[in-house]
């Protein structure tokens, strides 16, 4: 598509609320930019599924957000701090009943007719935080930012520090409050007025007034919706896509009042869904349970109508525009080189293998591009912009090659850092949008240069660190293969097997070194001992069924082996503990010792919770309100963790001790 005709299919999904199928949305964009129309019917129907951009009713027919969202009505439930200074934040709470381009200071609200007048509201930045934190936990501090113009200044003096109070735009709610005699468990029935342009109606609802048994219809519908989503969708794009779908398939009984407030629901309520981290974002998902990393840099958010300059980069796991192609043009120009061959070693680096009939197509259009741009492109009048281009490309080719060579096969995915490919994919994926952005003749205002400039530093630090913990890992397995080679050509040897065992839902994990003739039992009870747990629960090994068995997961002989898994080809073990804790473990590298070896812990993280604890979600609470609750929240805290609780770093020579007395007692690793 055009970007005019892009630009149509917005506007189009943005207006309808009526159910529409391929042919309405076509003709519409036919009939704003009748350019270009040859593909137009297969793009548009890859736009919307490959996007997301509406919910499906049918083969080739939709309903957009605005026609499924406006006729409902959401909950708000407002907090004691906006009723002590009446106050009502908008924030997260209208999503996804509201256009995700709108900024919660653009919504607009009314009470029995009258538009609800706007104030203003000072205090510290991580007050308001909570109110944001549905967007993506690492995404309040924009919003807050966002807010005016003062904020945007306050972040930008120093992106590595908050600055010390801010402002936002919230609802002056004092005559409210007052009139309709709201008190703490009061809420308000939201109902949509516009959907695109932000508008609400509010309803009072006093504290009592719906049922348990009607809210548990909600609630339940809630947690088939979200789970649902996540089993359809993985991670989405982002939290609010998330939500917005968690509310399609979470189907009527999910789009009727009574119903919870969605922050009262996620945050208060369920302990099936929880906020997970996403590489270096947040998204919610199974509460105890880690995304999946990939094996690969995603490509989902390449265009679905790619030129062939676009699809030979997008088969090499580049998935860029054009916009980007160019903007490492202007770099080239810039930097004042001679030589276009440059241009395509910074956008297809060494690691990247490139047919020559794939890059002599590649050189055609950069040399073309390059011919258009030197006609009107000064090095001055990109002064501003050129460094900020510059550094961004350096980023975005790094990226590409570290991927490209993790992906040769060079080390055991296993071995990597927890979702390096989900970061590494999110660093590219932002680096390109500053790119993008900076393929222009014209400099963006100021402000937003200093912005862009600020993520920027940003990406380039967590690029750093995830770069200096692959280096570490790989580093590591090459010690390791070494090992192996080493002690391999030794008679008499015994086999052994690194293993990885992490807790979901919270990042504590072990690393041992197990004989391969260890029985899952013993497993059992080498993790029980590594956590500090006590075998107060029952357990059970389960697997991923092979093809042929079908989908889903078996249970394991827990008098099996280790060294008879890999027949199997089992490399990965779910250990589940009671109802509420379950252990991913993974089998790592093997190696080989002359002599018989007790089991060890040669690495991990994190203090285990106690086994009493209801399940990660609980414990990540529990220990919030331990470290920034008041004293009363830290000692109920306290009391929640148990007296044999001790706070701190992970004691790797206290779990080698007690592994040594379970060995010394059983005698695990002896012949058998």
């Amino acid at each position: 598509m055009t970007p005019g005709q892009e630009e149509a299919l917005y506007d189009f999904l943005d207006t309808v609320t009526d159910v529409f199928d391929l042919e309405d949305v076509v003709t519409f964009i036919k009939n704003i930019e009748p350019k270009r129309t040859n593909h137009l019917t297969t793009e548009v129907d890859a736009f919307i599924n490959l996007r997301k951009l509406a919910f499906p009713i049918g083969v080739k027919r939709w309903i957009s957000r605005r026609g499924y969202f406006e006729p409902l009505s959401f909950v708000i439930n407002p907090t004691r701090l906006e009723l002590v200074n009446g106050i009502l934040i908008p924030g997260h709470r209208c999503v996804p009943f509201v256009n995700s381009n709108l900024l919660p200071q653009e919504y607009t609200f009314f009470w029995h007719g009258g538009q609800i007048p706007f104030t203003t509201s000072e205090g510290p930045p991580e007050d308001f935080y909570p109110y944001y934190s549905i967007f993506g936990e690492e995404y309040a501090p924009q919003y807050v930012a966002r807010d005016n113009a003062e904020n945007e200044l306050a972040y930008n003096e120093d992106p590595y520090d908050d600055p010390p109070e801010v402002s936002i735009k919230t609802l002056d709610m004092r005559n409210i409050y007052r009139e309709s005699s709201f008190v703490p468990g009061d809420r308000f029935i939201a109902r949509t007025l516009d959907w695109k342009l932000g508008s609400f109606e509010l309803e009072k609802i006093n504290k009592g007034e719906w049922s348990n048994s009607d809210l548990q219809k909600w609630f339940d519908a809630a947690e088939e919706g979200f789970e649902t989503s996540f089993n359809r969708l993985g991670a989405a794009s982002c939290t609010e896509e998330q939500i917005a779908f968690a509310y399609w398939y979470g189907g009527s009984a999910m789009s009727k009042i009574p119903a919870y407030a969605l922050e009262e629901f996620i945050y208060n309520k369920t302990d099936k869904i929880e906020t997970t981290a996403y590489g270096i974002e947040t998204r919610f998902w199974f509460a105890g349970r880690e995304i999946p990393d990939r094996a690969e840099l995603d490509s989902s958010d390449s265009r679905p109508d790619r030129t062939p300059i676009e699809e030979i980069l997008h088969r090499l796991k580049i998935p860029v525009s054009e916009y980007v192609i160019q903007s490492y043009i202007r770099d080239f120009l810039y930097r004042e080189d001679k030589e276009a061959r440059l241009i395509t070693e910074r956008l297809i680096p060494a690691n990247v293998h490139i047919s020559s009939r794939e890059k002599k197509f590649l050189a055609d259009y950069i040399e073309s591009v390059l011919e258009e741009f030197r006609d009107f492109y000064t090095p001055f009048t990109d002064k501003v912009m050129g460094p900020i281009r510059q550094r961004a490309g350096e980023l975005h080719t790094a990226v590409i090659d570290l991927a490209a060579r993790l992906c040769k096969g060079d080390i055991e995915m296993s071995w990597l850092p927890r979702h390096t490919f989900i970061i590494l994919s999110q660093i590219r994926g932002h680096t390109a949008s500053v790119m993008e952005d900076l393929d222009s003749d014209d400099a963006p205002p100021e402000a937003e240069l200093e912005a862009l400039d600020n993520s920027l530093d940003s990406m380039i630090e967590t690029y750093a660190d995830i770069k200096e913990l692959i280096d570490e890992a790989m580093e590591s397995f090459r010690r390791n293969k070494l090992a192996v080679i080493r002690v391999g050509s030794n008679l008499g040897t015994v086999k052994e097997r690194l293993v990885q065992l992490s807790i979901g839902g919270i990042d504590v994990w072990r690393r041992i070194i197990a004989p391969e003739n260890l029985i899952l039992r013993e497993l059992h009870k080498i993790i029980q001992t590594v956590f500090g747990w006590h075998s107060s629960q029952a357990y059970k090994f389960s697997a991923e069924k092979t093809p042929a068995e079908g989908p889903g997961r078996k249970e394991l002989d827990p008098e099996i082996r280790l060294q008879d898994l890999e027949e199997l080809d089992i490399i990965e073990l779910l250990y589940e503990y009671g109802t509420k804790w379950t252990v991913r473990v993974m089998f790592l590298s093997r190696s080989e010792t002359p002599v018989t070896k007790p089991v060890r812990c040669i690495a991990g993280a994190g203090i285990a919770p106690p086994e009493f604890i209801d399940g990660p979600l609980k414990f990540r609470r529990v220990l919030a309100a331990l470290e920034n609750g008041n004293d009363m929240d830290r000692l109920n805290a306290r009391q929640e963790l148990g007296s044999e609780f001790i706070q701190g770093e992970f004691d790797l020579d206290s779990c080698n001790r007690n592994l040594n007395a379970l060995f010394f007692i059983k005698g695990f690793g002896a012949d058998r």
